[in-house]
């Protein structure tokens, strides 16, 4: 029996502790030449050049040109890795110049069909952006589901203002899968995204947060409170649902009800409140449906009172 078949029985007889030892033989055992290859940083004779890559890929390189990423990189490179050019990004190019662009190997092209593992492709992007709002990249759901920087970043066109976008705008980027968001947003009560007064990162952080749904605050209600600083409180008498969380009521990427109501009034409010001293029939002709069809008249401070006889929120 040979040194792993030992190792194996020894992982099946030692449990945990057994699988471990064998999980570390695995991870350190024989590794494929070409595995090392790719891992291997490459020599500096491997590199020739971005004016060498400009001979064929001449429109490439002059859109690249015109980006933040080409006159920091072509024009002004700060470090030995930037003055590498379109390297930098694309890997060692002498094998694919010297067969004339038929080998790709070593180089990492960032296309739809570019057999390079992902995680690999982002690494090259997060060898720079690796600070501020790029620090929980790993584990994110954006990360976790296998989406690739260049899905929402365009690095050799001027598609948009900033970021380097995919697509013109924020909306529009994150609208090739956010389908549903980007529909909401046409409501009649939405968000002032098309207004251009807000975008999507004004809530989410979209390369990773520590709270739910990328938020860049620690729960849904602190967002909202960054905005809406009068509900925040605290109130003497408080509403519990508002101060649970505002999404029980409000829709916020947009509503066909007044103020991105989930459900119109009274209906949203008689989800929780079926009290026996009001009306709650919807076809009781004396009542049409509470006072004016609507809670708050009387309710006007529904997310919380600070008057001593505030409680049921009247004032």
């Amino acid at each position: 029996m040979n040194a792993k078949g030992r190792i194996l029985l020894m992982a099946m007889a030692g449990g945990l502790m057994g699988l471990l030892v064998w999980a570390a033989v695995g991870v350190s055992g024989p590794v494929s030449a070409a595995a090392e290859d790719a891992d291997s940083p490459p020599a500096s004779s491997e590199f020739v050049g971005s004016e060498t890559c400009r001979l064929c890929h001449e429109k490439q390189y002059e859109r690249f040109a015109t980006t933040t990423m080409g006159k920091l990189f072509l024009k002004h490179p700060r470090t030995e890795k930037e003055a590498q050019g379109c390297e930098s990004c694309h890997g060692p190019g002498k094998l694919h110049a010297e067969s004339s662009g038929d080998s790709y190997e070593r180089l990492i092209t960032f296309s739809k069909n570019d057999p390079t593992p992902v995680d690999r492709r982002n690494s090259v992007c997060l060898g720079c952006h690796q600070k501020s709002a790029r620090l929980h990249w790993q584990g994110s759901v954006h990360e976790a589901r296998g989406l690739a920087c260049t899905v929402c970043h365009r690095v050799m066109d001027n598609h948009s203002e900033r970021y380097q976008l995919a697509k013109p705008t924020e909306i529009e980027t994150c609208g090739q899968c956010h389908i549903q968001r980007k529909a909401q947003l046409m409501r009649s009560t939405h968000m002032p995204l098309r207004e251009g007064k807000m975008t999507c990162s004004s809530c989410h952080n979209p390369h990773g947060s520590i709270s739910d749904a990328l938020l860049k605050a620690n729960s849904v209600n602190d967002l909202c409170y960054s905005c809406h600083a009068e509900k925040r409180g605290p109130f003497l008498w408080e509403h519990p649902p508002a101060m649970e969380n505002c999404a029980n009521c409000h829709e916020s990427h947009g509503s066909n009800h007044e103020a991105l109501l989930i459900t119109a009034k009274p209906k949203l409010c008689q989800k929780c409140h079926l009290e026996t001293r009001h009306p709650t029939q919807p076809h009781d002709p004396r009542t049409r449906f509470v006072f004016n069809r609507s809670c708050t008249n009387c309710h006007s401070t529904i997310h919380g009172s600070n008057h001593p006889s505030g409680r049921a929120y009247q004032r």
